[in-house]
């Protein structure tokens, strides 16, 4: 286990062979703390075995109930990767970013350090809307259960898209065609043979251009998504197309069991649609000091300094969730608090006296303790149960200073 808690920085020529662990100093970050415990016995795991303890400790810290399991297994989820959320998390990863506040989402101008991408659940109807012969309709169930109930919501957005192949490619020369997109909300569940539109009240109605690259089509959600929250308030969303045409047989979808349309008929363009969910975890989100540039040493010592300590995901089975970081410098303190202390390292004026009185009597008193007192984030882009893609940022995760206390 040595080997991973090095990483790809083994310690120094001449230093003590027992820094691999953590000092146990009274004010650790607990996250690190629960991590390197678990890391000791990772490897000694077997899939069977997956219940450590530990292991979820460490998980409920990071505010995940359970490990998550992607529905693609040990494969690769096939949702891909909105480029909105990979853009933030490189944004996360430069020095600029670090200087802010970690608890903002400056892209959405609200509070909040989760950012997730909920997939649409829903399905077509019947391909057929049950109030106009030439519409498509399809439902859309945007499950909100994935937000713990610590949790506070402070947006979610609603993306539509409306890809569009057209079937001849003469049709891109006849400039863009448009259909009118009405979105409903279900207020209650229809039972058979009753009229749907009963139990809808209209969200938004309005055209669309249709081009074969779609601008997304949004909308704030944010009170009604706090409603879903609560089980059996969720009954979905209703999306019609319907034709902006004199003649609306043009548009006329693709029937069941039909490979094509007549001659002069165009197929509706696809919905895809998924909700921006933004969310503020109070527990992790606290004031910080600003993050400078940080230079481990690497000459050998004995004294309180960071260590380089590197944590690969690989290494402990996390790889099939995790889309980035691969891993990160994670760091640790270890050292002695030398009588005298110097300015070096970062004593408080209790840590001088306890030094001080240490000297004379040394089996009495100990030394004060080696701790992080600078700690900084880090962003982790992962797949969760539902494969939803979830961009999360996490405090005190990089041991950035050490000093005596």
């Amino acid at each position: 286990m040595t080997q991973l808690l090095t990483g790809e920085a083994p310690s120094a020529p001449g230093e003590d062979p027992q820094s691999s662990h953590l000092d146990p100093g009274p004010n650790m970050a607990p996250l690190l703390l629960l991590l390197a415990a678990w890391l000791l016995g990772a490897r000694a795991l077997s899939d069977a075995e997956d219940a450590n303890p530990r292991e979820r400790l460490f998980l409920r810290s990071l505010g995940l109930p359970e490990r998550p399991r992607p529905a693609g297994g040990h494969q690769p989820p096939r949702r891909p990767i909105p480029s909105q959320l990979w853009r933030m998390f490189r944004r996360s990863e430069n020095a600029q970013a670090r200087e802010s506040d970690p608890c903002t989402v400056s892209e959405y101008g609200v509070r909040g350090n989760i950012i997730r991408y909920v997939q649409d659940q829903g399905r077509l109807v019947s391909g057929w809307s049950s109030s106009c012969q030439a519409c498509l309709e399809k439902q859309l169930f945007l499950n909100m259960t994935v937000l713990q109930p610590v949790e506070l919501l402070s947006l979610a957005q609603l993306e539509i898209k409306l890809p569009w192949k057209p079937l001849r490619p003469a049709e891109l020369l006849q400039g863009p065609r448009a259909v009118s997109m009405s979105l409903y909300k279900v207020i209650r569940a229809t039972l058979r043979g009753a009229d749907p539109q009963a139990n809808r009240r209209l969200l938004l109605s309005q055209s669309v251009q249709l081009r074969p690259e779609p601008a997304a089509i949004t909308m704030d959600l944010t009170a009604l998504a706090e409603g879903w929250r609560k089980p059996g308030h969720n009954y979905g969303l209703v999306v019609e197309l319907s034709p902006l045409s004199a003649h609306p047989d043009e548009f006329l979808p693709f029937l069941p069991g039909n490979t094509f349309p007549r001659e002069a008929a165009l197929t509706f363009p696809l919905i895809e649609a998924s909700l921006v969910v933004v969310s503020l975890n109070p527990h992790q989100c606290r004031s910080r000091q600003r993050r400078s540039a940080v230079h481990l040493p690497v000459t050998p010592s004995n004294v309180c300094k960071a260590r380089r300590l590197y944590i690969d995901f690989k290494d402990v089975g996390w790889q099939d969730w995790i889309i980035a970081p691969q891993g990160y410098m994670a760091n640790y303190c270890h050292g002695e608090c030398p009588f005298p202390l110097s300015e070096s390292l970062n004593g408080t004026n209790h840590a001088i006296l306890q030094t001080l009185v240490h000297s004379l009597d040394p089996q009495g008193t100990p030394q004060p303790c080696c701790v992080p007192i600078r700690l900084s984030p880090i962003s982790m882009l992962y797949y969760d149960n539902n494969d939803n893609v979830v961009l999360r940022h996490y405090q005190d995760m990089v041991v950035d200073e050490c000093g005596c206390r």
